[in-house]
């Protein structure tokens, strides 16, 4: 268990809300067709073996905690990996690999130790994996998009932008079960962090073997729960009961299988012909046609999430480089329709980038479907670009029933609030992100889910033009600064309006354009217990099983 000392630091975080898990999201909304489920409930799963089977939406890019950037390939890391602590239902840190932890006086140094435990070959797992894990992420040469959440550790930054020595990184392991680490600032959100994936180890030997090794199931090697049996790919994956985890006993489900179907109606209707034990969300969605019968037979199950649904704007590429288009684009969307119409679960119009879990500017920075001022915005901006028409306009989405329907409402909002005409750009996952990272875009959507229980998470993606993150091309020195006098202030009040002056340049210079902020809807089935669905995100399967 974690010390006391612990858990008191943890309850008396700088938070200023409820949150977590972030990540690029490849699923950030529900879609359509219903199909009458009255008479068909999910099929009890057999007494004996314990057998989990659901939907992944799409396949997960990686299995590489290190390189991981979006919630699919996160679940099933959080299954088949073990960090320093996991989150408990309520997104906060409990025991994980760390069976005791020491923190320093002034808040800058965790000592963790480390109990007796295994990875998935039998290997012992010790704190030189972990050193190893983070200066591997860190390393420029890895390329990790998610390196700036490491950035809390000692010269974790100044060695990822190459302007230090690996071995001035603040992580060390003074020997195979304790980890030292020592962090720029007091982070009282550290525990969390140490739960996120990015955070994960692992197993030295094994990567530094073969380059390859997280790409098939039989050469990865966790310390999870769980552990992976196969993976045919864009097909199937198993994952199955880790006998090396260290809290086996604690794990009752034998077997999770794994189908990735990218039709959200097929998904559906397996799940009423009991062929799943769930479907929706985290790891996919819900057709919207569905919603409304899926409620009045009281079997939608809803969660709010610390989570928003936007669109990026590519700043360095016109007409988008003009802050007050941008604006223009932003407030032309009725985001209340969008929510009455297409995704339909208590979703909450975002006019601000921070969630309503977390909030600091409850009623928002503008109002929703303020038409009258994005027509001046727009007529404003083309002035100052010197243009009478428009280039041609792409809005680009990848492959989602519920991303083409929202996409389809706000080409329809902008052609009749601006008279603009909006061509529409449907990609795969893989090559959406692509795009997106390439900076071959105008305008592209994006969800994004926090990493961790404060409102930093959201705005820290902006900070830096060149932050894996930040596909916007965006960057603003006061904000920046902004963000970095937040890291070390240490009154919440004080803090909070800190954020608030932050969000305000972010909203006035609108390198996106929030749209909800969203929730979780899944039905499962009802003999189904203990899966944990946290309001970051995460799915956690350790604790599962099923009633006979």
């Amino acid at each position: 268990m974690l010390k006391k000392s612990v858990i008191a630091l943890v309850s008396s975080l700088l938070v200023l809300g409820t949150v977590l898990a972030g990540c690029g999201q490849s699923n950030n909304a529900q879609p359509a067709n219903s199909t009458d489920q009255t008479q068909n409930q999910p099929a009890e799963t057999p007494k004996g073996e314990q057998v989990i089977r659901m939907n992944l939406h799409s396949e997960p890019p990686t299995a590489d905690p290190g390189l991981a950037e979006d919630n699919i390939s996160g679940a099933v890391i959080r299954a088949v990996f073990d960090g320093l602590t996991r989150l408990d239902k309520n997104a906060k840190p409990i025991e994980g690999v760390a069976e005791k932890i020491d923190i320093s006086d002034d808040k800058l140094t965790y000592t963790f130790h480390l109990r007796d435990s295994k990875w998935s070959n039998g290997d012992p797992v010790t704190a030189h994996d972990f050193e190893f894990a983070w200066k591997r992420v860190l390393d420029p040469a890895t390329g990790a998009k998610y390196a700036y959440q490491l950035y809390y550790v000692k010269n974790a930054e100044a060695y990822n932008k190459g302007k230090a020595s690996r071995d001035d990184v603040g992580v060390k392991a003074l020997d195979d079960k304790t980890l030292q680490v020592t962090l720029e600032h007091p982070t009282p959100y550290f525990l969390e962090l140490t739960a996120f994936y990015t955070y994960s180890p692992v197993n030295k030997k094994v990567v530094e073997g073969n380059k390859n090794w997280a790409n098939e199931a039989s050469t990865i090697v966790g310390n999870g729960p769980f552990k992976m049996e196969s993976w045919d790919h864009k097909n199937q994956m198993t994952l199955v009961k880790n006998d090396s985890y260290w809290d086996k006993d604690a794990v009752k489900i034998d077997k999770i299988k794994f189908s990735m179907i990218e039709d959200e109606n097929t998904e559906l209707s397996m799940f009423q012909q009991g062929d799943f034990d769930w479907a929706g969300k985290p790891l996919s969605s819900l057709p919207t046609d569905s919603i409304p019968h899926l409620k009045e037979q009281g079997i939608l199950q809803t969660e709010p999430l610390a989570a928003v649904y936007w669109y990026k704007f590519n700043t360095e590429k016109p007409p988008f480089n003009n802050a007050k288009i941008r604006k223009a684009f932003a407030y032309a969307i009725n985001r209340q329709e969008i929510i009455d119409n297409i995704t339909q679960t208590g979703e909450i119009p975002a006019t601000g980038a921070v969630p309503t879990t977390m909030t600091i500017k409850p009623d928002g920075y503008f109002k929703d479907n303020d038409v009258a001022t994005a027509k001046k915005l727009l007529e404003e901006g083309m002035s100052e670009l010197g243009i009478t028409k428009l280039p041609p306009i792409t809005l680009s989405y990848n492959t989602y029933e519920a991303h083409q329907k929202i996409a389809q409402a706000v080409q329809d909002q902008w052609k009749k609030n601006l008279g603009v005409d909006v061509t529409l750009q449907n990609q795969e996952w893989k090559v959406y992100i692509d795009t997106l990272h390439s900076g071959d875009y105008q305008i592209g959507r994006m969800g994004w889910l926090g990493d961790f229980n404060d409102p930093i998470n959201f705005l820290e993606l902006f900070k830096e033009k060149d932050n894996g993150t930040n596909d916007t091309n965006w960057e603003n020195p006061q904000y920046k600064d902004l963000l970095n006098k937040a890291l070390v202030e240490p009154d919440t009040e004080k803090r909070k309006k800190i954020l608030i002056n932050a969000e305000q340049i972010l909203m006035d210079e609108m390198p996106i354009a929030p749209v909800y902020f969203q929730t979780d809807a899944w039905v499962q089935n009802p003999k189904l217990k203990g899966v944990t669905v946290d309001v970051l995100g995460n799915i956690d399967f350790k604790g599962a099983y099923f009633e006979n």
